[in-house]
């Protein structure tokens, strides 16, 4: 499978780019209901990888602290941190979170990606979650957007995710026939809350897959107490 592009574009780029998901979609949607479900009623810390316009804020519950990092911060705040992660560490200060999500932020990470898992391992508290999305490079109608330069099988991605991560949960964020998000609102009413990876259908119709992991304990991964 081809790696589309090589490059790795920075804020003059994303600046404008990023403007297009200052509304909530379909994905972030699902990923919301990810976080709210898995944080409950407790108070958590949320880091959002790749925020963007951090539109994904309005949809959490109040209990949840949000954090956001992206190489290009529309409106700066306290809670948002403009740093450029693929070639900085991703972290923010010395915090520690609860949940991390990563959504449309993998397709972009080059050579880098087992990297950016051990230092999100390393930002996620002992008992943490990572929800972390990636496009289904295998479906039967694939289309590549152009900026993407990490672009592999659907089973690499996961092969390398096991490295640092326990995945206790994957599934499709859809199913469709085309390679796009679902846009008619009784399409989308179906498929919203249907969180299943089906053998054969998933392999050629899912559009993006979404992995819930947790990070793997020192001894899992060979190092030191």
């Amino acid at each position: 499978m081809e790696q589309v592009s090589e490059a790795y574009y920075g804020r003059d780029f994303w600046v404008s780019e990023n403007l297009k998901y200052e509304r909530p979609h379909f994905r972030m949607e699902k990923v919301a209901r990810l976080a709210n479900a898995i944080a409950g009623d407790r108070a958590c810390d949320l880091l959002d990888i790749g925020c963007g316009p951090a539109a994904l804020k309005s949809l959490l519950r109040d209990n949840i602290c949000y954090f956001g990092i992206d190489i290009a911060i529309q409106r700066p705040a306290a809670h948002l941190l403009q740093s450029d992660f693929v070639e900085n560490p991703i972290a923010f200060g010395s915090r520690r979170f609860d949940i991390v999500v990563a959504q449309g932020v993998f397709e972009y990470m080059g050579e880098f990606q087992s990297r950016k898992f051990d230092e999100i391992c390393a930002i996620l508290k002992p008992n943490g979650v990572l929800v972390v999305s990636y496009v289904n490079f295998d479906h039967r109608n694939r289309q590549i957007y152009w900026p993407y330069n990490n672009v592999q099988p659907m089973d690499k991605f996961r092969a390398d995710l096991s490295r640092y991560f326990d995945v206790q949960r994957c599934f499709a964020t859809s199913h469709r026939w085309h390679h796009d998000e679902p846009r008619r609102r009784l399409d989308r009413a179906l498929q919203s809350r249907i969180n299943l990876k089906l053998p054969w259908l998933s392999r050629n119709f899912a559009v993006e897959y979404l992995f819930v992991a947790r990070p793997l304990s020192r001894r899992d991964l060979g190092l030191p107490a």
